[in-house]
């Protein structure tokens, strides 16, 4: 057993009155993604950026003239670290379920005025920096981000159609805008950005380049594009993960890759929706690759192996 301490733990004792300076910290520590244990002991998982957070919060408290513990910790009995990560991810799907219902009132309402079209792009830069907080302090990938990134490509595919000029100067071949480009997308790659990684290589752009960064404030320069992460290009729109996007809107109907798209979206989406028999065996084909490989570009080539595959399994299958 690894005797590294993985948790900090802030441990305070703040009297009940006057109740705004308790509400004051609890506001704090929910600002840096801090869970509650028990009452009065908060935990984030061990870093720099997070002890140098709680180091903030106990001086503000014991400044207040309350008294406060921070400690380097480790689950040895009783809670384990596994429901502590569960408790980050309740708390995280809470932020998102929030994010996506300001989401689905916004593409329900109306937008037939130029002053409703105003109002929806402020409420959604709102939205997306609320969004960018709250990744901010998502340690283990709360589950809800996938819906809000859905809700996100809606808005998106919903805010082209009301720009008009910009779908009638579409080429013919949509494709021939994206090459040479620097594809941009999150580090720790798996099955949807494997996938849309080699998608990239065989069928969008005869020369790409990848890059891979942290998904948090991410801004492109020019001539990168951006997919399967946060206000990408090509992401997650409704139901679809981002490699039935890039089908969708490259217009690529190649009826093995359609098959592929139906293997790629279960895995990543999880819902079952055309649960083809095929889908449990690339699953562990591609979590295996992920625990070999740490290196991306390791797993995409690993990838490009199944799914060249792949193509050529269903292709005959066609024919």
């Amino acid at each position: 057993m690894s005797d590294a301490a993985r948790w900090l733990l802030l441990i305070h004792q703040i009297p009940p009155k006057p109740n705004y300076f308790r509400v004051k910290v609890w506001r704090r520590l929910q600002r840096v993604g801090a869970v509650a244990l028990k009452n009065s002991v908060y935990v984030l998982p061990k870093s720099d950026a997070a002890q140098e957070d709680l180091t903030w919060v106990l001086r503000e408290i014991i400044e207040g003239g309350a008294d406060a513990t921070l400690c380097e910790a480790r689950m040895v009995d009783g809670m384990t670290d596994e429901q502590i990560e569960t408790l980050f991810h309740t708390a995280r799907d809470a932020d998102y379920a929030q994010l996506a219902q300001e989401l689905q009132r916004l593409l329900t309402e109306a937008h037939d005025t130029e002053e409703a079209r105003a109002t929806l792009r402020t409420e959604l830069a709102r939205v997306q920096r609320r969004l960018c907080e709250v990744t901010e302090i998502d340690f283990f990938g709360a589950p809800g981000r996938v819906v809000v990134d859905g809700l996100l490509g809606s808005m998106d595919a919903r805010l082209r159609t009301m720009e008009p000029a910009l779908v009638s100067g579409m080429p013919a071949d949509p494709r021939s805008t994206y090459q040479g480009r620097v594809w941009v997308t999150r580090k720790g790659v798996h099955i949807d950005r494997i996938a849309c990684a080699w998608l990239i290589r065989r069928f969008i752009d005869d020369s790409p380049q990848f890059k891979f960064v942290s998904a948090k404030d991410y801004h492109p320069t020019v001539g990168e594009v951006r997919f399967d992460m946060f206000d990408a290009e090509f992401t997650h729109e409704g139901d679809l993960c981002s490699f039935e996007v890039f089908l969708q809107r490259l217009r690529i109907e190649t009826p093995a890759l359609q098959a592929i798209a139906e293997i790629i979206h279960d895995i990543d989406l999880k819902d079952s929706k055309f649960a083809r028999a095929e889908t449990p065996g690339i699953a562990s084909l591609v979590l295996g690759i992920a625990h070999t490989y740490r290196d991306d570009e390791a797993r995409i080539v690993q990838g490009t192996v199944v799914f060249d595959a792949l193509l050529e399994y269903f292709a005959k299958q066609r024919r």
